[in-house]
């Protein structure tokens, strides 16, 4: 079976073709994760354009989706060796994400399967990222964290293609709160990887921060000895702490907007000097909080769901720490652990590809099904 895919949700243009393993009911009955083939996976990224905005503006985002995904298409189509009478089905990622983004890809999309007379899949943004997971067998049930710029959500999965969202975000997400803390940090745009990158500096000692050193003057009141730091740093004096939001709460929702306020008031109590110096401190210790509250809520969830794997999905899933953090905590917990390869962890048509395929498999999809496929910025998992 091939699979002909394509995402425009945001500011990466994206089409991809998956062969898939024969599709015969004992297979299904199966639900095998193995037996994937990507052929091609092309990602056309706006970053550069964006940048300069401080921010993806969502006009410029549609317009050169418009530009870019014709030569996207051959590209992807040519990768693979594959042309279209080949082709058995299609999958559109339809939402959530920016309504003149969507509609690129989608009414691209209707207008290729109509064309070619093919099956089409309407594939929700967020369960295409927790099937980026699905290139590997997984043992069902699991947990999944979904983090992206916009989302933060658990999701309990009994198979492949079943799935109840049990926890998210009640104001910003993970992903936000990251961007919105390198603009307060001028670190620049996109903020996810820029705050990473300065934490990595103080994680491994590359720079020796004001508060190692003693007897400085002036500090920020806010400086105190921390509780538990981390054990590549301990011996060093004293750190920024930020509250960890919601960690104990009795359900599985996040809350990371009193988080970004706390950076706020940290850096307002500094000296600008003061806070150019301990930018790599700041953002460690931010992003210490992040880490530290996703993995306690789903480790959480996983055990009180009686989950066997647990998995992270989402462009805040190529943050190296929250990689490591969460499947140190699932190994001790004793469960299994998955996330996607780095290149399937950001916007991209092959995680819409194998989406589709197993939706496939839930419910065939009609020749016409084109027709009812529409874009919908707030189609939420439920």
């Amino acid at each position: 079976m091939i699979i002909f895919a394509l995402e425009t949700s945001c500011d990466e243009t994206s089409a991809a073709v998956l062969k898939t393993p024969d599709t015969s009911p004992s297979l299904r009955r199966r639900g095998l994760g193995g037996g994937l083939e990507l052929l091609s996976n092309i990602v056309s990224s706006q970053i550069d354009i964006h940048r300069k905005f401080g921010g993806v503006v969502p006009e410029v985002a549609a317009r050169h989706h418009l530009e870019n995904i014709l030569s996207v298409i051959d590209e992807a189509l040519n990768s693979a060796k594959i042309k279209p009478t080949q082709i058995n089905a299609m999958a559109v990622i339809s939402g959530p994400g920016l309504v003149t983004s969507l509609m690129v890809g989608v009414e691209t999309a209707k207008s290729l399967a109509f064309a070619w007379q093919k099956p089409l899949i309407s594939v929700n943004h967020m369960y295409a990222h927790i099937a980026a997971n699905f290139f590997t067998e997984i043992v069902f049930p699991a947990v999944c964290l979904v983090v992206s710029g916009g989302h933060t959500e658990l999701v309990y999965l009994k198979n492949y293609f079943e799935y109840k969202k049990i926890g998210q975000t009640v104001d910003d997400a993970a992903g936000e709160a990251f961007d919105k803390v390198a603009k307060l940090l001028n670190l620049g745009y996109p903020g996810g990887p820029a705050v990473s990158a300065e934490a990595e500096k103080f994680l491994t000692l590359k720079i020796s921060p004001p508060c190692f050193k003693e007897g400085i003057k002036g500090r920020s009141k806010n400086l105190r000895p921390h509780p538990n730091p981390p054990l590549e740093t301990r011996g060093g004096g004293c750190s920024i702490i930020f509250p960890r939001p919601m960690i104990k709460s009795d359900d599985f929702n996040f809350s990371f907007s009193g988080l970004k306020t706390a950076v706020l008031y940290a850096v307002k109590k500094m000296e600008a000097k003061e806070v150019k110096k301990r930018v790599p401190e700041i953002c460690f210790e931010f992003q210490e909080a992040v880490v530290e509250v996703l993995t306690a809520k789903t480790i959480r969830a996983a055990k009180k769901f009686g989950a066997k794997t647990v998995m992270l999905s989402g462009g805040v899933a190529a943050n190296r720490r929250l990689r490591e953090k969460l499947e140190e905590a699932a190994r001790r917990g004793g469960f299994e652990f998955s996330v996607p390869e780095f290149k399937l962890c950001t916007d991209n048509a092959a995680m819409a590809a194998i989406a589709g395929y197993y939706l496939s498999l839930k419910s065939k999809p009609r020749l016409d099904e084109w027709k009812r496929v529409k874009a919908d910025p707030n189609w939420e998992l439920t």
